[in-house]
């Protein structure tokens, strides 16, 4: 069944979702809108698409809204478009608090409304080649590093870089948190430029995050560690690969890569690249979005994902800030 759908914004990534919602089959594009009236002419024009005069009007023409704001006013608009029982897709992170994110949570349970969060790495086609070979990870290493950006400054680095690795490790990893420890500098602005956070999980796995706004060169790359094998990630360059080990059989092949053993045991390494297949991710995302309501089930990236991830992310900031104001005291 088409879908009628809404965007609320039309800035750079807004744009991009209303391309996207453009190409979806399954999605019915009635409009826009974005609160400065320069914007949202040229927009309408460029788009061929039609620029609502308030957000109120574009509820009414819609069975569901793409929300791509700021941070600030996701809960706002989201409550709204819930109480008027339309689906809401919202990009990350979900809401500035998570007290906000679980009255969504319970907003979208009431309305029976479908909700999701756009952690669009989720749908970064290297992350989707590996996802089913994630088994058990004992330990996480990942780097988002990204040149400096003025633009970027005004939030926190956690919250805009770091987090779309939490909502990654929090997929991956089937525990509950168990210790958080984090740490950062400021270097050209007055929040921290570069973060670590060490987080320990209660079945003893353990994720090593690190998020930079202020690097020469870009990088997002995760790693994973698990029993007999290493799998790594490039979210950037979207190539993945896969480090195996077993038993090396009798008869290995002439080039195979052998490792011995103390105990006399022979193991065999194996090296693999998973097909990666090409796609746009934030199609994706919003075609999935539109599956789950047309399907009745369950959204990709649920409303409780968001809120644990922005837990996380949130817990994590305090920690540097906690300690930023220790040693600055």
């Amino acid at each position: 069944m088409k879908l009628r759908i809404g965007v609320l914004g039309a800035g750079h990534l807004g744009k991009i979702h209303i391309n996207c919602i453009q190409a979806i089959p399954d999605w019915e594009l009635v409009g826009f809108y974005d609160p400065d009236a320069e914007t949202a002419n040229r927009v309408a024009q460029e788009k061929n698409t039609r620029a609502f005069s308030t957000y109120e009007e574009l509820l009414n023409a819609v069975d569901a809204v793409d929300i791509v704001t700021p941070t600030l006013s996701h809960f706002e608009t989201a409550k709204k478009a819930l109480e008027n029982g339309k689906h809401v897709f919202i990009e990350k992170p979900i809401t500035e608090t998570v007290a906000q994110a679980q009255e969504l949570i319970q907003l979208a349970k009431h309305h029976n409304c479908k909700a999701q969060v756009g952690h669009v790495e989720r749908f970064n086609p290297a992350f989707l080649a590996v996802k089913d070979m994630l088994h058990q990870p004992m330990f996480i290493e990942a780097h988002r590093l990204a040149e400096f950006n003025p633009r970027g400054t005004d939030v926190s680095v956690v919250l805009d870089l770091m987090i779309h690795d939490i909502d990654i490790i929090l997929s991956a990893v089937k525990s509950e948190v168990k210790h958080v420890y984090a740490s950062g500098v400021p270097v050209i602005s007055d929040t921290a430029d570069i973060t670590n956070a060490r987080i320990e999980f209660e079945n003893g796995c353990v994720a090593n995050l690190t998020a930079s706004r202020i690097s020469l060169k870009n990088m997002r790359k995760t790693r994973f560690f698990q029993r007999d094998a290493y799998i790594t990630v490039d979210f950037l360059t979207k190539k993945s690969e896969r480090i195996r080990i077993d038993a090396a059989p009798e008869q290995p092949e002439a080039y195979a890569m052998l490792l011995d053993l103390p105990n006399g045991k022979k193991k065999q390494i194996h090296f693999e690249e998973p097909e990666v297949l090409a796609n746009n991710a934030i199609r994706e995302e919003l075609a999935f979005f539109a599956e789950a309501i047309n399907k009745n089930k369950e959204t990709a990236v649920t409303l409780s994902d968001g809120a644990r991830a922005l837990e996380l992310a949130i817990r994590i900031n305090n920690l540097i800030e906690s300690s930023l104001r220790d040693t600055l005291s």
